[in-house]
């Protein structure tokens, strides 16, 4: 059976902490202050199981206006709420703050509680309507109402049967997803170490697990790696946990004093930390109408952060330090020590820089196209090129690739653009051809070069780029298929050359004849690109064809010859010799036995060969 997390909301003193107990009979009042005053500062936690057998974990918030932040930490993670209104009081001011956190993370899943009915029962029709006239624009606006007394126990077992049917709605959580567990308190525990606990909404946390802590502030590094000792949810030790429970975990590697309400623990090396952030307004007044420094809570973290409008109903966030955020998180707007001002959701987690005039109001428009659950298409498009790692990294692709969108290329973990493929290679199609137009000795264009002019990230996408282009790489130049160059004023300077080595194949000219015919390395390069002729090591320049022609004097030899031996039948001298055979060599028509020993391969290097 699936367990699930469900937070309280409301105002103070309007029975939320009597209720859980009531409920789970746990004390979710963790701290002898809290006990002694009656009032929830900090988060408290309890359990129980539903007459269905779903375990059901509650987060009991804080309801007074001075612990609104431990409020917001409660409830950011959570699913499900029991939103409770009193019956004696009815709707409050801090009613109205939880209630926008509700809106501001779009919880759509709950139950609406009038509590202490037995003080009130007159007033409980009223106090139902208008607490659906004040949750209408909520996720709650049509929650099941429940009349309870956690003091006589009116309507408990309503509660139950009405929470196990909300709950039986909820959409099941991923359990393969990645992890990303926002810290609501960290201890210490006599010989155990450090322990922190929290929600878990998605994947799957396991004893022996690696985890990173990220978020952290004022740390030189922003991550760091811990190690999952212990692990438990309910108090009960687990050797794996899914989504969605309250968890603690026993860490190896961080004391408690370093790990903080607001650092998350994510799976290592699949979320990008971020503090730049293009969001959409989801409640509370138009972002023209915000302060620019607000406080933006996400999870049970709260970072302050400078608000940049693109217009009412988009603007960029600047948050003050990095965390692992990722398209569709919903983040809440507060005004520094005052009550909840709005709601957002992330549509972009990595944002392009504006640096020109017009760039923002061109931003907003785009941003007015986006949806908060991600767009692969839209966002490859903007790319032109991202890899596949990078896409999971901002939450816009998760579990195996179903189907490609339409104007997309996946090459080897690349998503590229079609349209923008198209037109790099039609880029590097016209750069190759002017290249040849300019310097018909150039072997083409090369692959760095390529990739500068293109702007590309990895060498590799100058392949695909080539490909779309229709060109051939060779030695890693760029070139139109078929091209070997014009050689141009060297052309009789290399037909002399082939003349005098028709005559006497194996006398290879020396380096100052080569100067003297003006054939430099550019020339000779050409030539070989040509098929004119074929360059040795050292220096050594004969025809294409003396390698067969080498093979079929060596073939006539006593097996196996020795290098002078070879020069003699050959008619040539060492510097010639010793770089031919080891030409053969490699080719596989001659084989080396000893220092001084080589033999013909048999039926090898019959060929014209090169």
């Amino acid at each position: 059976m699936s367990s699930y997390v469900v937070a309280t909301a409301g105002h103070v003193d309007h029975g939320k902490s009597t209720l859980i107990r009531a409920l789970t009979g746990i004390e979710p009042d963790r701290w002898p202050e809290e006990r002694r005053r009656g009032l929830t500062i900090d988060l408290g936690f309890a359990w129980t199981r539903l007459p269905s057998g779903r375990d059901v974990a509650f987060v009991d918030i804080p309801g007074h206006k001075r612990f609104l932040g431990n409020m917001l930490a409660g409830l950011g993670p959570a699913p499900v709420v029991l939103f409770v209104v009193a019956a004696d009081e009815g709707w409050r001011a801090q009613s109205s703050d939880h209630r926008d956190a509700v809106a501001a993370l779009g919880i759509d899943g709950g139950l609406l509680v009038v509590s202490r009915a037995d003080r009130a029962p007159e007033r409980v029709a009223d106090v139902v309507e208008q607490a659906r006239t004040e949750l209408a624009g909520t996720g709650l606006r049509n929650a099941p109402a429940v009349v309870v007394s956690g003091v006589t126990g009116v309507g408990l077992d309503a509660l139950r049967d009405s929470l196990d049917e909300v709950l039986a709605r909820q959409p099941l959580p991923n359990a393969h997803s990645r992890v990303r567990l926002w810290v609501d308190r960290s201890f210490s525990i006599t010989g155990a170490g450090t322990v922190v606990t929290g929600t878990l909404s998605a994947g799957t946390l396991r004893r022996g697990d690696a985890l990173d802590v990220a978020g952290s502030a004022d740390r030189p590094q922003p991550t760091r790696r811990v190690t999952i000792r212990g692990l438990e949810s309910e108090n009960q030790a687990q050797p794996a946990v899914g989504p969605v429970s309250r968890v603690a975990l026993n860490l190896r590697g961080a004391a408690s004093s370093d790990l903080l309400r607001g650092e998350a623990l994510v799976t290592p090396d699949v979320w990008r930390l971020t503090e730049l952030l293009d969001v959409r307004g989801v409640s509370g007044p138009g972002f023209d109408q915000l302060p620019e420094q607000l406080t933006v809570h996400i999870g049970t973290a709260a970072i302050p952060a400078r608000l940049r409008p693109f217009d009412s109903s988009h603007a960029r966030l600047r948050l003050d330090r990095a965390l692992p955020l990722t398209v569709g998180d919903r983040l809440i707007l507060r005004n520094p020590g005052n009550g909840v001002i709005g709601g957002a959701q992330v549509l972009d987690a990595e944002p392009p820089e504006l640096r020109r005039r017009g760039d923002a109001a061109r931003r907003a428009s785009v941003l007015t196209t986006m949806r908060p659950d991600g767009d692969l298409a839209v966002e490859v498009a903007r790319r032109g090129v991202v890899a596949e790692a990078q896409l999971r990294r901002l939450g816009l692709l998760e579990g195996p690739v179903q189907a490609v969108p339409e104007g997309v290329r996946v090459v080897d973990g690349w998503w590229l653009d079609t349209a923008r493929c198209a037109a790099w290679a039609r880029q590097l199609r016209t750069a190759v051809e002017e290249l040849h137009r300019r310097d018909p000795l150039a072997a083409g264009l090369s692959r760095g070069a390529a990739q500068d002019l293109l702007g590309l990230s990895a060498a590799e996408l100058v392949d695909v780029a080539a490909d779309e282009a229709g060109l051939v790489l060779n030695d890693g130049y760029l070139s139109e298929p078929g091209h070997v160059g014009e050689l141009g004023p060297a052309e009789a300077a290399v037909a002399e050359l082939e003349r005098r080595l028709a005559t006497d194949p194996f006398q290879a000219p020396e380096a100052d004849d080569l100067v003297q015919l003006g054939l430099g390395v550019r020339e000779l390069a050409a030539a070989e690109r040509a098929d004119r002729l074929l360059r040795l090591r050292d220096g050594i320049v004969v025809l294409p064809r003396s390698p067969a022609l080498a093979m079929r004097t060596l073939a006539q030899l006593d097996q196996p010859f020795t290098t002078s031996e070879a020069r003699q039948a050959l008619g040539t001298t060492r510097r010639v010799v010793i770089p031919l055979l080891e030409h053969l060599d490699s080719r596989g028509w001659t084989r080396r036995l000893d220092a001084g020993h080589r033999e013909v391969v048999v039926g090898r290097g019959s060929g014209r060969g090169s």
